[in-house]
């Protein structure tokens, strides 16, 4: 008896010591999915000496590398049933060991899930910041930098329970869909609550919860009928990454003389036709930083393999959308096959690319079918883009009380006459701030009326408003005093004992300050006011040059139209009614959602100072 356990052990020891494979990615596939195959990433020591064969599925490819531990096989999958098959990996003729792979069944109308739009109001939250709702993971045995809240750079325990246990906070507020910044590992051994440094791609970080935990947030968010997006990095992984430290290829990544050359950030260089080879390569295969090692999408399996983990993403959690990390750093070829991968995949699904740029036909040329990227014959397949030349307009015009040429409301006005460039302007992401700018309230001192007139445009304007966590509840923040730490605080009431709880409202013990539910009500009020109104989500824009830094505009559609005004002068203001008649019409009233009071638009009506209006004409 003792023998033979020596030599099941001894057995047991040599399929695990050699060979044995560590990893196949995907994990498991569904049958049925429009991708007609998948390319099965196998990884173990000495992996690439094996044949691989897989009864009743036919292999169209096998692709070795120069590294021996990885194995790229692919499988043709469009007649494969669900259930689990036998992966054999062979020596001479026979079979050494063997790996389970499984075929899901896919959800019900997967295909045709329904991406977020502009009846949507997305609410953008960094999950370490927000909630801890289970302090218990705050700190992991598996990851390396534990939890320290009095840091402002470090991890401070908020996760995805968190998120869970506030949404009905988030349905109370207005908000439709959310967006969290990346949740997947990054085991980066300082500021790793950021994320966008990630170790593993097919794991949750497991101090913010389980892959089942992501998947259940989806699910309990459909409940309330809210959507979940997705943060996705396709430009750089994390120094920690298990496969950067074990490279598939040398080409995996972009690879410099000097070992680590940091992009020159200047995006133009994708489509300037006359930038030189040097600064293009520069930018697009420079990296980020030391600790974000920079892909490269123009290799083939790289590409395959972050497409099918993106799309695996969308079918495991049952997403709603995407929003992609600096989307125009990527090799623009490649992230164009990559998009459009996952959009034949899903055709009525919604991508948001990051393209932080300060000239909109500069924007415009990555959306989709755009006339100014058909010009050098790209197409980017992207659905939508953030508007962030209207970013940069709000950080600054309500600061200019001045009746100038270009400053005050003009800024605004200005920022629309560019909408004939954008081929869908109503999928626009439209923002005051996000998690890398300094908070709209910061930079306007936190006062209230300033945050009505900024909130007003971006809820009532096209495209898709955006709000910042926090923001609905007056929080500051200076990134360039303070750092990145400060305009990501911790939302008051998220962790056990803290003294003061935002999410209640002010009439409960501890809840909302007076100052906090006037910003809360404020944006509470607008957003269930939008959530209801179609013209707002797909109606024209009608703008009229402001005068006197008074902005004027309407959203209409054939029987409906709502008006707004905002008075950025310190003076109150007369609004002759005769010069907006072509918006008015033959409306008669008009009631101001946000005090409920009705005015007669027939007749010239006065504006307080530093005031926004929106009128539901009747």
């Amino acid at each position: 008896m003792k023998n033979t356990l020596i030599i099941l052990l001894s057995c047991l020891f040599f399929s695990f010591s050699y060979g044995q494979i560590q990893k196949i990615e995907p994990p498991f596939w569904w049958s049925g999915m429009h991708q007609k195959d998948v390319q099965l990433m196998c990884y173990g020591k000495d992996i690439s000496t094996y044949d691989v064969q897989i009864d009743g599925v036919t292999i169209s490819d096998v692709t070795k590398t120069e590294n021996p531990n990885y194995l790229f096989v692919t499988i043709e999958t469009q007649d494969v049933k669900p259930g689990t098959v036998s992966i054999d990996f062979k020596e001479s003729g026979k079979v050494a060991f063997s790996q389970p792979y499984e075929f899901k069944i896919r959800r019900d109308n997967s295909a045709e899930r329904k991406g977020f739009d502009s009846s949507d109001v997305m609410y953008l939250i960094m999950p370490d910041r927000f909630a801890n709702g289970d302090p218990k993971n705050d700190s992991h045995k598996d990851t390396a930098e534990k939890a320290d809240r009095s840091n402002p750079g470090g991890r401070h325990g908020g996760d995805i329970q968190g998120m869970i246990d506030h949404l009905d906070y988030l349905k109370d507020l207005g908000v439709t869909a959310l967006w969290s910044t990346p949740l997947l590992e990054d085991n980066e051994p300082v500021y790793s609550y950021h994320t966008y440094a990630q170790s593993d791609f097919y794991k949750i970080d497991p101090r913010y919860g389980t892959n089942e935990d992501y998947k259940r947030l989806a699910s309990e968010m459909h409940k309330s009928d809210m959507k979940l997006v997705m943060d996705y990095v396709t430009n750089h992984w994390g120094s920690k990454h298990w496969m950067i430290k074990d490279l598939p290829t040398k080409d995996w990544i972009h690879q410099w003389p000097e070992g680590f050359r940091r992009s020159n950030y200047r995006m133009t260089t994708q489509f300037d036709t006359n930038a030189s080879k040097v600064d293009s390569k520069g930018c697009m295969d420079g990296w980020f930083d030391t600790t974000m090692p920079d892909m490269n999408q123009r290799n083939p399996l790289l590409l395959k393999y972050i497409t099918q983990n993106a799309i695996w993403w969308v079918e495991y959690a049952d997403l709603d959308g995407l929003r992609v990390d600096t989307y125009s750093y990527n090799d623009k070829d490649g992230i164009a096959k990559w998009t459009k991968a996952i959009m034949d995949e899903y055709p009525d699904f919604n991508i948001v690319g990051e393209v932080w740029m300060h000239d909109q036909a500069q924007m415009a040329y990555w959306q989709k079918d755009s006339k100014i990227g058909a010009i050098d014959h790209y197409n980017s397949y992207l659905p939508s883009v953030m508007d962030f030349t209207l970013h940069n307009a709000i950080m600054a015009m309500f600061n200019e009380d001045e009746n100038a040429w270009d400053k005050g409301m003009i800024k605004a006005y200005d920022n629309f006459t560019n909408d004939f460039l954008y081929p869908d302007i109503n999928n626009i992401l439209v923002f005051a701030g996000n998690h890398d700018t300094n908070r709209i309230n910061e930079i306007y001192n936190g006062d209230i009326d300033t945050y009505k007139m900024a909130m007003t445009l971006i809820f009532t304007t096209r495209g898709i408003p955006q709000i910042y966590y926090g923001d609905e509840i007056g929080m500051l923040g200076d990134k360039e005093k303070k750092g990145d730490g400060d305009i990501r605080r911790d939302f008051p009431g998220g962790w056990p004992g803290d003294t003061q709880n935002a999410f209640l409202a002010a009439r409960a013990k501890n809840g909302r300050t007076n100052d906090q539910e006037a910003f809360y009500s404020f944006t509470k009020k607008v957003l269930n006011w939008r959530k209801n109104t179609p013209v707002i989500h797909t109606g024209k824009l009608l703008q009229f040059i402001p005068f006197h830094n008074v902005y004027v505009y309407f959203r209409y559609a054939e029987e409906k139209s709502v008006m707004v005004i905002i008075n950025n002068n310190s003076k109150d203001q007369k609004l002759p009614v005769s010069r907006f008649k072509e918006g008015i019409k033959d409306f008669k009233m008009g009631t101001d959602i946000i005090t409920d009071t009705n005015i007669d638009v027939t007749e010239d009506f006065s504006i307080p100072a530093k005031t926004s209006m929106i009128l539901e004409l009747k």
